[in-house]
């Protein structure tokens, strides 16, 4: 149970790593069009598919369930929404390898640091210290990818200076990764959901699911209004009916299915863990999600030219976060 567990908490990192890289490779669409199927995909047909396919009553549930934890589930997932937004500019402004790496190490230390501030956990102690050494590997780690990605554009903009887009892209991912915390509150005040779930007869999974649904759903709302603002000031919405379109419905799509399957296959993995779920199965989904995130990067070319004194910091920062997701995930058995 647990090797499984195991299994499908890699195969989550692997999906979250790999999701953007249909994005780089899509033709003749702008980013509107693409986010949009994507949002649409992830977001609303995924969650939806996937409730309907476990025949959770959701009706019955959100009934049941008290009504702090659903307005929690929506208001945070709606402000997760603009969050997404800003990954998603990153993502085209930076590529997939540096925008993946600064968005899940910063998501990742806000993510440890934020628990525990509102369990009242600041006070010293052996997990406080090694939880907060996590937490500086991680500001270290992202501030080396940082220096990488300034390096490799100076270079590119031939003049040793960065390029305008990419500035922007540093701030959206910044922005990205302090939303993507944000999620992981709401995801917290909704479990008594899941709990009504589980009261009326439905698995862990099966409940949960039904968050994710309430969550996402609302924060494809921001997503759809923004794209849908895009499509009419760039007069984009033809790109949709487009006689080559195959290509870009079906990758957009694609990532669409492996975000959102992503979700589930760790919620899938989180009861076969156990008490291990937050020692072995979150870290281990971040540091896949990282790694599969930069070997895409690499084959995508986006590095490719690139001086040693851009692509050294790169590396080492990658090295730095793994270090940190280990350090984030041992603080839970101290």
């Amino acid at each position: 149970m647990v090797t499984t567990g195991i299994l499908l908490a890699a195969l989550s990192g692997i999906c979250n790593g790999l999701f953007t890289a249909p994005m780089k490779m899509i033709p003749r669409w702008k980013w509107e069009n693409i986010w949009l199927v994507f949002i649409v995909t992830a977001c609303l047909a995924v969650p939806f598919s996937v409730v309907s396919a476990l025949g959770v009553d959701a009706a019955a549930v959100v009934r049941l369930s008290p009504p702090a934890a659903i307005a929690s589930a929506l208001a945070f997932g709606f402000a997760w929404g603009f969050g997404s937004i800003l990954f998603g500019l990153s993502v085209d402004r930076l590529g997939v390898s540096l925008s993946n790496t600064l968005v899940i190490g910063l998501s990742s230390a806000l993510g440890a640091l934020v628990p525990m501030i509102l369990r009242g956990g600041l006070q010293l102690g052996a997990q406080q210290g090694v939880l907060m050494a996590g937490v500086a590997c991680f500001l270290t780690g992202v501030g080396l990818c940082g220096v990488a990605g300034r390096r490799r554009d100076g270079d590119a903009g031939g003049a040793g200076a960065p390029r305008p887009a990419s500035m922007s892209g540093y701030l959206f991912a910044v922005g990205a990764g302090v939303m993507s915390a944000v999620f992981n509150i709401g995801y917290t005040l909704a479990t008594p959901i899941a709990r009504t779930g589980e009261a009326l007869g439905y698995s862990n999974f099966e409940a949960t699911a039904l968050i994710w649904l309430l969550m996402l759903g609302a924060g494809s709302l921001p997503n759809i209004a923004f794209c849908a603002s895009l499509l009419a000031k760039n007069r984009s919405l033809g790109n949709f009916g487009h006689p080559a379109v195959l290509k870009p419905w079906g990758l957009s799509v694609l990532m669409g299915v492996l975000w959102g399957g992503s979700i589930f296959l760790y919620g899938a993995a989180t009861p076969m863990l156990g008490n291990l779920g937050p020692a072995i199965g979150w870290p281990l989904s971040l540091a896949v999600a990282l790694l599969v995130a930069n070997a895409m990067g690499l084959m995508l070319g986006e590095w490719k030219g690139a001086a040693a004194h851009a692509v050294g910091p790169m590396r080492w920062g990658v090295v730095v976060l793994i270090v940190a997701i280990l350090l984030c995930a041992g603080s839970s058995q101290v």
